[in-house]
């Protein structure tokens, strides 16, 4: 086994070094606080591999082709997220299966297109501070491994006031 890992660590020890949100302190700040304003959290999903129909050319619209969708989704870590409860969390899986049910198999004329919709599927989460998507078109230039496109989203104040989306 390497040195400095761990296969199961005891419940003492997971206490010990597990904060909750009560006792998180920031590193900028010296008072702990109850409700840890301003924590941040990232999700990365990276290399998602799907295959629609993607293309405005005869060829394009004939055969399904492969595309790869990176995402990086900033949300607000609530204080719940530090006590381990899973209802604070924002569902990555969820959203992964929406993307995959919107994106697989479906046509789409402009890459432009379908960034923008991930990016809408993604960003209607009530949390969600900011997000980031990359779709790459592999072979689709003769001298190049892909052609990307990136969009991204910034949150306003008003942004989730109507969401009727909980997660």
């Amino acid at each position: 086994m390497p040195r400095g890992r761990f296969t199961r660590a005891s419940p003492a020890f997971h206490a010990a070094i597990t904060p909750t949100a009560e006792q998180f302190v920031p590193v900028n700040q010296g008072n702990r606080m109850k409700n840890p304003a301003g924590l941040m959290a990232t999700i990365n999903i990276t290399n998602l591999r799907l295959r629609c129909y993607i293309g405005f050319n005869p060829e394009e619209q004939e055969k399904l082709q492969d595309i790869v969708i990176n995402l990086s989704i900033r949300y607000v870590a609530t204080a719940g997220i530090l006590d381990d409860r899973v209802e604070f969390a924002l569902d990555y899986k969820r959203i992964t299966k929406e993307i995959i049910e919107y994106v697989d198999g479906n046509r789409f004329k402009l890459l432009e297109k379908l960034v923008f919709d991930v990016l809408g599927l993604v960003s209607r989460y009530r949390n969600v501070a900011d997000a980031s998507v990359t779709i790459d078109k592999p072979h689709a230039l003769r001298f190049a491994d892909s052609v990307s496109l990136s969009a991204s989203y910034r949150a306003t104040p008003d942004s989730h006031q109507d969401s009727s989306n909980e997660h």
